[in-house]
């Protein structure tokens, strides 16, 4: 794992070897193992290496093979070795040894342009090919690292970071209106939705699931397919899918561990994502005799619960159930009291290098990164994609099929187990339900509450960015919130992993906080291997006997304890108590965003009357209970941008 960059000279005149040295010296703000440079020519290359990998301990990265005549700089962490390997007929003895930045070369040097969708781990990478005189390098699929890059018509720089990008003397800082127009206009957490653009008008961004090629002066993107068209998968029992996933995503776990000999950490919520995660990583490192380190967080002390009963914001109950099953688990609960979303703005401003919209989650999320860092954790696993791959099954999706195919003896079956397995009537479930098989019924139900949200974009400077259509689009505005989706859910499923735009603000989070606190987060729920094998898997065996999410409550047996497993009553809620935090920090917030409706520049950027409006339901406090409130979302946001380009622009 690293932070890479590079120069490429469209004129070919050679580089003077210190024309990258404003990049290495701006990236020395990131904790680094080693850091090195290649130079040929017109082509210049950097790495900025974290060693997590015992590979990477030995492994020197900008590397070149004269032989070969091709150079790498690589920021990635490949999973599916082996099979590379086996394709690349690597010899036995050299396996264990080999870096990935080789396996990378070697994969280039045989499949050419089309390697990258052979590829399952975390990367970005820039190849050099001195015999094509061409620069090749891609993103992974689902953009867990990052890549920035600015073109002028002399020459093309690329970084991990944006910051070292602005420090050449030939980038200019200069804001992109548009974008920022589009963020704005977005109700949902999501960056808009062309991910190649960023809130800097002359930095770029590899989306994830593309290449970047240079031949000449010819810049060119394309996107390759890492999840084609995936063939259902027809077994003969619910046992044998069962066992079939056991084994995918057993890999998917097993394949991280055994190439660290640091500590293994675990995000652990009371749920069945990162729950099953744990629960598969406790079991394998207690065959290495090593222990899990799970990190939990948990309210802040003295916070009083005012969510419904069937929510939970402390977790720790089924938690600790877990823990206990599962065994070999050394677990930690963190509040961190006196940490906010407020108090957190700027390290996110930092570590982000952008504006950001995720605050409610902002503190704890930078605080477990911290405590793993500071007890030397080198990967940490999380279960972030599970909704999507391994715990996708929404009962009610399920139901309606079975509705509009008119299967009524199967679906008077389902629906009585669902009631009593989720303790509601049959008739509030069926009420629920004629509105998923409708979707005329669901679109009138939605059309009540389209306004929930207010346009937090200043019109006229939407107007001016040249985005002021779009924001009577609620396919742009609401991006994200499942108006967008086809109304079968298994079409709906595969249009959000072919979406990237939608995920990829996980990636950048994710990638620039292990750049802060040099470790790896790894996401066995996102990993190619298993999102195929849950694409294949056909629809009965997610929704299964009245439960929901049925092939990873199967799975997971013996994992997770049957409170955990089996629970469709009780549902954990995140960062419930920002508001209780906040209160310290009350009257600062205020006065910043008096001081905010007053800024002229912000005037022209923010619809101001919306701000307005919700800082005087806000003036005097605001009860815990409005923590998921659009009035605390449109004030936390405006101060975001604000700070943002106060210390920018």
């Amino acid at each position: 794992m690293s932070a890479i960059a590079g120069i490429y000279r469209f004129s070919q005149d050679p580089l003077d070897v210190s024309a990258g040295a404003p990049i290495m010296e701006s990236l020395k703000r990131y904790p680094a193992d080693r850091s090195s440079i290649w130079q040929q020519g017109h082509v210049w290359f950097g790495c900025h290496a974290q060693w997590i990998t015992q590979q990477s301990a030995h492994e020197l990265l900008p590397f070149y093979c004269a032989e070969r005549r091709l150079a790498i700089t690589a920021d990635a962490i490949i999973d599916n070795r082996d099979e590379l390997m086996d394709g690349l007929q690597v010899p036995t003895r050299a396996r264990q040894a080999m870096t990935d930045g080789e396996i990378l070369l070697l994969a280039y040097e045989k499949w050419g342009e089309s390697m990258p969708e052979r590829l399952v781990g975390d990367f970005a990478f820039m190849i050099w090919d001195g015999n094509k005189q061409m620069l090749f390098g891609a993103r992974d699929f689902s953009g867990a690292r990052t890549l920035y890059y600015h073109r002028n018509g002399e020459q093309l720089a690329f970084c991990t970071a944006i910051r070292p990008l602005l420090s050449l003397p030939y980038v200019h800082q200069e804001l992109n209106e548009p974008w920022l127009a589009e963020f704005l206009a977005i109700s949902g957490v999501f960056e808009p939705p062309d991910l190649s653009t960023t809130v800097y008008r002359h930095i770029e961004q590899l989306p994830p699931s593309h290449t970047l090629t240079v031949r000449s002066r010819q810049v060119s993107v394309s996107r390759y397919y890492s999840l084609t068209e995936t063939s259902p998968l027809q077994l003969k029992t619910s046992e044998e899918y069962q066992e079939a996933f056991r084994d995918v995503f057993n890999r998917a776990v097993t394949s991280r561990l055994q190439r660290t000999s640091r500590m293994v950490g675990a995000h652990l919520s009371g749920g069945l994502d990162s729950g099953s995660v744990a629960g598969f990583a406790a079991k394998a490192l207690e065959r290495d005799h090593r222990k899990l380190h799970t990190f939990s967080y948990v309210p802040e002390d003295g916070f009083e619960d005012w969510t419904p009963k069937r929510r939970l914001a402390d977790e720790r109950p089924l938690i600790r159930q877990t823990v206990q099953h599962a065994g070999n688990i050394e677990d930690s609960y963190l509040s961190f009291n006196g940490r906010s979303p407020f108090t957190d703005i700027d390290h996110w401003l930092d570590i982000m290098e952008t504006p950001y919209k995720f605050f409610e989650n902002s503190f704890w999320l930078r605080g477990i990164y911290e405590q793993a860092h500071e007890r030397g954790v080198g990967i940490l696993l999380n279960g972030a994609r599970g909704n999507y791959s391994i715990s996708w099954g929404n009962a009610l999706d399920y139901y309606a099929k079975l509705m509009k195919k008119m299967a009524w003896v199967r679906l008077r079956g389902e629906i009585n187990q669902y009631s009593m397995n989720i303790g509601v009537g049959r008739k509030r479930i069926i009420a629920e339900l004629c509105k998923q098989a409708f979707p005329l019924l669901k679109r009138r139900h939605a059309a009540s509450s389209a306004n929930e949200f207010p346009q937090l974009v200043n019109p006229e400077f939407a107007r001016q960015a040249g985005v002021y259509d779009k924001l009577t689009d609620r396919q742009f505005t609401e991006i994200g919130s499942g108006e967008d989706l086809p109304s079968d859910p298994v079409e709906a499923r595969k249009y959000h992993f072919d979406s990237y735009n939608v995920w990829s603000t996980t990636g950048t989070s994710v990638s620039k906080l292990s750049l802060q606190y040099p470790l790896w987060a790894h996401d066995p729920t996102n990993d190619l291997r298993v999102i195929r094998y849950c694409l294949s898997v056909p629809m009965e065996q997610y929704v299964q006997n009245g439960l929901d999410r049925a092939l990873i409550r199967r799975s997971a047996q013996g994992y997770l304890p049957d409170n955990v497993r089996l629970n469709q009553r009780l549902k954990g809620i995140q960062a419930a108590d920002i508001l209780h935090r906040m209160t310290p920090h009350w009257s600062q917030m205020v006065r910043e965003l008096d001081q905010l409706c007053r800024d002229s520049r912000m005037q022209q950027v923010l619809n101001i009357s919306v701000v307005r409006e919700a800082l005087d339901e806000a003036r005097n406090g605001m009860h815990p209970s409005q923590a998921y409130s659009p009035a605390i979302k449109v004030l936390m946001r405006s101060l975001i941008v604000y700070r943002f380009l106060e210390r920018n622009f």
